[in-house]
């Protein structure tokens, strides 16, 4: 990936403002797009679209697909302006919130929605072109998540592997009679998905119009209940009945005396190798569809994995395995040449990580909030150990705000930054500080989340690992996008030689 020196804006899109209990694809993004232009960013960082769900809290993280789009980040004014509904049939809820996001009630309402909408497409005499050319091109994946879907509704949400027999090991006979009985269902989860990348293409077509990228990311691994595992069991480690018998986590370390364990299935990566790897290109192929660049969060996982016996409790007695990262990566390489990818490369790494890291040049990931506090000269987050090939961030979704963060440290980290700046920090003005040190590294490309340029403290943290409530709810507002400064935004990109000219 070449990379040139430039800045962009951390904010997904659950995060923008509005007035139907969400962000979402419609009039708020295009006029986050015109502030990144005017404030002279060129990408918009955003966490992953998969499909959420609330049984894992709505993590972008943990989906039933890899491929499908959200359906919640629909906008609804769009399918009013393309004249599937009316809103006026449809009055905002009082149970929805302007400050957060109760993903439940947004669900709830969407839902009749989306049913409304999909009547109206029923109801025209005439076939739609662009909803058939779309179920053509996307139908390696569409298909299977579709009836997935379904039938997920159908069994009440039950997981997979409690079908009837002949579902879960997708006997074709009765996957005909089932697609059958659900084809009303099925066609309706794909005129979901249609909506949702019509409504993106729309998006991204503005944005490379500003000349704004979009940076996506990609999660290592898939739920086990999801489209995926379904119509792809023999690439995980599945006992006989279907259900994991290795799954994954993270060893204990400093933070963890267990731990920790995330229960997601482990991919079979011998058999994935036995077809170079089709999953993993076509699920990196979708991605590339939607983004400019992709981050590959748990990079480290493509050299050597944790891997857990399904019956534990803890992932204290996990085992480290190989992953045949760099044969991956040739066959990614071919695929594509450019390769756009960024390795989200934090936490304890070891030599088989730097090594597929030096051997593919992928940038890597520095966070400011981690260079301070730290006595070690080799610390790799101090700005004076940054490379150009990579991306400084002051914090990241998973990072306290860095007001927040300064409010929660303790004394080394006030004095070591201090000297570091020779100025005295403070929650009022170490966001801007930060922010500075950030554009003045010579990394490539400086993402700052946005709740940092606005100085939010933790009142805005998007998500705290390890917690399951309250995370990925945080929301921005009109009046505080409109409060910033365009024109001094622009100033300090150009200042530290971030404008794309």
């Amino acid at each position: 990936m070449k990379l040139e020196r430039s800045s962009g804006v951390l904010l997904h899109i659950t995060s923008l403002p509005g007035e139907f209990g969400i962000g979402d694809l419609g009039p708020e993004a295009f006029k986050f797009l015109d502030f990144l232009k005017k404030s002279g960013y060129t990408y918009w960082q955003i966490l992953p679209l998969n499909p959420t769900d609330g049984i894992y809290n709505h993590s972008p993280y943990s989906s039933h697909s890899a491929f499908a789009g959200n359906p919640l980040l629909i906008s609804l004014e769009l399918l009013e302006e393309e004249g599937y509904i009316d809103l006026k049939d449809f009055p905002v809820p009082s149970g929805m919130k302007s400050e957060k996001v109760i993903f439940e009630n947004v669900e709830m309402y969407k839902q009749q929605i989306f049913t409304a909408a999909y009547k109206k497409f029923k109801s025209s005499n005439q076939k739609d072109p662009d909803f058939a050319e779309f179920t053509k091109t996307h139908a390696g994946w569409l298909d299977n998540y579709s009836l997935y879907l379904a039938l997920h509704y159908k069994y009440d949400k039950a997981n997979w592997t409690n079908w009837p027999k002949e579902l879960r090991d997708r006997e074709p006979e009765a996957l005909e009679k089932v697609s059958h009985e659900l084809s009303e269902q099925i066609e309706r989860e794909k005129f979901i998905q249609f909506l949702f990348f019509s409504q993106w293409s729309r998006l991204i077509l503005e944005a490379h119009g500003q000349g704004i990228k979009i940076f996506g990311d990609v999660p290592f691994y898939v739920n086990h209940d999801s489209a995926d595992c379904w119509a792809n069991p023999e690439i995980f480690k599945l006992d006989e009945h279907k259900e994991p018998t290795h799954i994954s986590g993270v060893p204990p370390d400093l933070f963890s005396k267990t731990g920790q364990l995330w229960g997601t299935p482990v991919y079979d990566w011998e058999e994935l190798k036995k077809d170079g790897y089709q999953w993993w290109l076509e699920r990196l192929r979708q991605n590339l569809l939607l983004f400019d660049v992709v981050r590959i969060d748990h990079f480290r996982a493509f050299a050597d994995y944790w891997e857990v016996p399904a019956e534990e409790k803890t992932a204290i007695n996990g085992k480290w395995e190989n992953t045949p990262g760099v044969d991956f990566f040739k066959k990614v390489q071919t695929e594509f040449p450019e390769m756009p990818f960024i390795a989200e490369d934090l936490g304890i790494l070891d030599q088989p990580v730097y090594d597929l890291l030096d051997e593919f040049d992928f940038p890597g990931m520095k966070v400011l909030q981690f260079a301070f506090g730290d006595p070690n000269r080799r610390n790799p987050y101090i700005p004076y150990n940054h490379q150009f090939n990579s991306i400084v961030y002051t914090g990241t979704h998973d990072n306290n705000t860095t007001r927040g963060w300064l409010m929660d440290s303790d004394k080394k980290v006030q004095e070591h930054l201090d000297r570091y700046t020779g100025q005295n920090i403070t929650k009022e003005n170490v966001h801007e500080v930060l922010g500075r040190m950030a554009l003045g590294s010579i990394a490539a490309i400086a993402i700052l989340p946005l709740q940092d340029i606005l100085g939010l403290g933790s009142e805005a943290i998007m998500n705290t690992p390890g917690s399951t409530k309250g995370n990925w709810c945080w929301r921005t507002t009109s009046e505080e996008i409109a409060s910033l400064n365009t024109e001094k935004l622009f100033e300090e990109n150009e200042l530290y030689g971030r404008i794309q000219k």
